[in-house]
C-alpha cells in the first residue's frame, strides 16, 4: 500500500499528525486517545497497514 493511501485513510477516519519524528510520523485518534508510527517509506507493507489502523482503532483499508 502506498503511504500517502494509508495516511488519507487515517485522516478520513479522524486520526490527526501528532508530531516528526526522526524516521517515523506519528499519528494519533483524538476520540479513542491512541497513537501509532507510521514509517516513511512510499511504499508501506499491508501488514503493517493492518497493524496501524488496529493500533489507532479505526477500521482496516
Amino acid at each position: 500500500m502506498k503511504r500517502r493511501e494509508l495516511l488519507h485513510h487515517l485522516q478520513a477516519h479522524g486520526c490527526r499528525l501528532l508530531r516528526e519524528g526522526a524516521r517515523h510520523s506519528i499519528y494519533w485518534n483524538p476520540q479513542t486517545n491512541d497513537t501509532s508510527s507510521v514509517p516513511r517509506h512510499s511504499e508501506v507493507n499491508d501488514f503493517l497497514a493492518r497493524k496501524i489502523c488496529r493500533d489507532l482503532n479505526i477500521p482496516e483499508p
